[in-house]
Order: structure tokens, then C-alpha cells, then sequence
């Protein structure tokens, strides 16, 4: 098995300690999919600056491929962050820096070796909605993480194109979030994912709901959990036989939760993300 990110990258400039720490929903499930212990490869656009060397040096130090990252002159996108009792709180960003500027733009060599991935997760902060359509053509397993954006005419542009989407759905009653779950399905994607914050998971499979909930700790930094729990469900979907044609059983999925909720949990308990933090004046 082998699995990619593909697109946004940032670094979270912590401002009262003055270090950055690499991060971005596409980068991060790679990393975490890499500490879980499978295959994995990143592709995205860092600038040549500081932050992006950091970025290129900390995921060749940590093992992933990332032999088709493009690198252009300009600023890496990075957050600021500062944090309120453990919880992360972004004060600012430069919107996504030089990956906004210059998004990915797949060549059929792109095309080829993204062929080669089991699973494709990007995100909405990846600046490639214009490209899904050569995504989805290619037949692998795609993921997608919305955040917070559930406007009916995004959901219903992205949901054709992908197998599995995740929502942060805090913001919603329990009711919308059903709501929502039950929309992008009908648009096309098979399973979909809600994050609820400290109630919980909601995940839905086009015929059952099924609640997952928080594994509580004491959190250092609660920066990453959504993306680690995400990382660590796909991945066990895969490794119990997801496949576009073979839908996870229900064991899987309570097992996956069950699991996924433990992993981010102790995400909680590293600064940034997944660490490697950087010094910065």
C-alpha cells in the first residue's frame, strides 16, 4: 500500500515561542501516514524561502517522497498561531503564499505517477478544484477534506469526483451535520466524515450513521487532530480492503474510529502538528 498528499502546505509560526512547525491538511496526512508505517509521498508547491526548506528538509529527513514538489521563487504559506489553554487559535496567514500563486497543475508525468497511489487526499486549501476532473479519471481512491466550507454549490462541484470526504462540522447542530453527510453523499461521494469537535465523530456510508467519540487527554497542542484522525481512519479502511467497488464493513468502520480517535489523541500531546519545530526571528 502506498498513499499520497497532494497540495497545501503552510508552516504555523507559533508567535510567542518564535518557532514554525511544517503543517497543511495535504502534508500532514502524509506525514501521519508515514509515522503509522505505510508507503507515502507528498506533492505540493513550497517557495524558496526559509519556511520551504524547512518543509523540504523535514520530510526528506522523515522518509517521504517528494520528488515531484515544485519549488519556485516566493513565500511559503504559512498561519500564525497562537495558543488559548492548549487549543490553537490562528491569528493571521498569508493565504497560502506561492501555492496560490502558482497551484499545481498536473502534466500527464504527474498524471502517471499518481497512478501509482492507492489513495490521493488533498483539501480545499489546495487550489486544484480545477484539476479534480484529471484526478478522479485516474481511478485511485481520492479523499477530500472541506474544513469548514459547506456551501451547496462547492460541495456538489468537488463531491463527483472523490470517494471520501471529511467536514469540520463544529459549527453545526446535529441535525445539519446528518444533513450534510446525506448531501455529499447524494453528490457522489461514497463515504463522508464529520468532525464535531469534543462531541465527536459522525460518519456515514450511504446507508448507516455511525458515532465515534473523542479519547480525551489533557492536550499540549490540539494543532494536527483532525488531520491525524483522518489519516489513520483511511488508512485502516485500506488496510481492511477499501476499494471503490468494495465498501468498508461495519467493523471496520467502529474499529476504524475507535482507533483514529486514540492516534489523534496522542497527536495532542506534540507541539505543532507532528513537531520539527524551526527557529524564526
Amino acid at each position: 500500500m502506498q498513499v499520497i498528499g497532494v497540495g497545501d502546505n503552510v508552516v504555523d509560526k507559533y508567535k510567542h515561542i518564535k518557532t514554525m512547525f511544517p503543517g497543511g491538511n495535504a502534508l500532514n496526512f502524509a506525514v501521519y501516514a508515514k509515522i503509522i508505517g505505510v508507503k507515502s509521498a507528498y506533492m505540493g508547491v513550497v517557495g524558496k524561502d526559509q519556511a520551504g526548506c524547512h518543509i523540504m528538509k523535514t520530510l526528506s529527513d522523515l522518509g517521504l517522497d517528494t520528488s515531484k514538489c515544485k519549488i519556485y521563487e516566493g513565500e511559503t504559506g504559512y498561519a500564525e498561531v497562537d495558543l488559548v489553554d492548549g487549543d490553537r487559535v490562528f491569528v493571521g496567514s498569508n493565504k497560502g503564499g506561492i501555492s496560490k500563486d502558482r497551484p499545481l497543475r498536473f502534466s500527464s508525468e504527474d498524471i502517471n505517477y499518481l497512478k501509482e497511489f492507492d489513495l490521493i487526499h488533498t483539501s480545499c486549501y489546495s487550489f486544484i478544484e480545477e484539476e479534480m476532473h484529471k484526478l478522479s479519471k485516474i481511478g485511485n481512491l481520492i479523499s477530500f477534506d472541506f474544513s469548514n466550507k459547506t456551501e451547496n454549490s462547492y460541495i456538489k462541484r468537488i463531491c463527483k469526483n472523490v470517494d471520501f470526504s471529511l467536514f469540520s462540522a463544529s459549527h453545526l447542530t446535529l441535525e445539519q451535520t446528518y444533513e450534510l453527510l446525506k448531501k455529499a453523499h447524494c453528490y457522489g461521494s461514497s463515504l463522508v466524515l464529520a468532525s464535531r469537535g469534543v462531541d465527536g465523530q459522525l460518519f456515514y456510508d450511504g446507508d448507516k450513521y455511525y458515532k465515534g467519540e473523542v479519547d480525551l487527554v489533557k492536550p499540549l497542542d490540539t494543532l494536527g487532530a483532525g488531520d491525524s484522525f483522518v489519516t489513520k481512519f483511511l488508512i485502516t479502511l485500506l488496510e481492511n480492503g477499501w476499494e471503490k467497488n468494495n465498501l468498508p464493513s461495519e467493523d471496520t468502520i467502529k474499529i476504524g474510529l475507535k482507533k483514529s480517535s486514540l492516534f489523534a489523541s496522542k497527536t495532542c500531546l506534540v507541539q505543532g502538528a507532528f513537531g520539527h519545530g524551526l527557529s524564526f526571528e
